[in-house]
């Protein structure tokens, strides 16, 4: 028996629970609250999508979680302090579904649709000058599964792309840094930064005040990672004195965004309510079920989060 310990709402866990048992027809995956006490003793792996510290809790004996998402930072908060490992969602379909957002709102940044957008609403025909994509420069803030994807993307359209990560990675066609120096020399260079960094203690807040002075003036920020690596207020500032031309933001602190919120308004920010790249069910049941299956054969867990770096 595998429980399914989630908060999501009982139509969405039907779901959930219909394509899992379809692709672990070999094992019994439940709604966690269906599971008598006795048997959640048994537990050693469950299958987890927004669970509730205290739903895990009443499992004593897990030695796994497989997240069906691909961020995991607020269950490696609630598994700190015990033994139990956590698998996030590594699948090639996110990775192509990332991607392809980032083109999208990349290309909107480019072809200065909001500008136009506004000229639109004030009946103001004006054209600008074209820039080449080639003479774009993209720099992106985390070269992961999504970012190694989004990168290649990004690069196949023309654009000049470049790419800061924990360590420097080497990749074909895409200027790597990593580090604080790193980190100020891409800046520097970036009309276009776009995040696509886990949340952790040492990600939280990454983009501020200071790191936004460093992109040259008129330049764009898209956020696709978690809301929390930008201070929002310093973005704020950044968009109000002009420094900063636009923000795409697709993740938010708390969501769903507060309709009290001022970023709904603000006429330098497209707010998109974290659509960038959702999980694909089909795909995702697939590959945790794949993993399941392999530990039941051989007990080896597939790759795990390291709990210091968090990811």
């Amino acid at each position: 028996m595998i429980p399914f310990i989630s908060q999501l709402p009982e139509n969405e866990q039907n779901v959930w629970l219909t394509a899992l048992n379809d692709c672990l027809p070999n094992e019994n995956v439940v709604r966690s609250s269906d599971i008598s006490p006795a048997d959640k003793k048994r537990c050693q792996v469950a299958i987890v999508a927004n669970p509730h510290p205290a739903q895990i809790a009443e499992f004593g004996h897990l030695i796994w979680l497989h997240s069906v998402w691909a961020g995991v930072e607020h269950l490696m908060s609630a598994v700190k302090d015990s033994p139990i490992e956590v698998v996030r969602l590594i699948d090639p379909m996110l990775s192509q579904t990332m991607a392809e957002a980032v083109l999208a709102w990349s290309l909107y940044i480019h072809r200065e649709m909001p500008r136009y957008a506004k000229q639109q609403m004030n009946n103001h025909w004006q054209q600008h000058q074209y820039i080449p994509a080639s003479d774009r420069r993209i720099g992106i803030l985390g070269l992961g599964e999504l970012g190694q994807a989004s990168a290649e993307q990004l690069h196949h359209h023309g654009f000049t792309v470049m790419g800061w990560s924990r360590s420097k990675k080497s990749l074909a066609n895409i200027s790597s840094y990593s580090g604080d120096d790193g980190l100020t020399e891409m800046l520097a260079q970036c009309d276009i930064l776009l995040c696509l960094l886990p949340l952790t203690p040492a990600t939280k807040e990454l983009v501020n005040k200071s790191r936004l002075a460093l992109m040259p003036k008129g330049s764009a920020v898209i956020n696709f990672a978690r809301g929390a690596i930008i201070n929002t207020d310093d973005l704020l500032d950044a968009l109000n004195t002009r420094h900063i031309d636009h923000a795409v933001l697709d993740v938010f602190e708390h969501e769903p965004l507060s309709s009290q919120s001022e970023l709904w308004q603000h006429p330098d920010i497209t707010v998109l309510p974290h659509i960038s790249a959702p999980t694909n069910l089909n795909s995702a049941c697939d590959i945790v079920a794949k993993n399941i299956i392999k530990f039941r054969e051989t007990g080896l867990l597939p790759v795990t989060v390291d709990k210091v770096t968090g990811y």
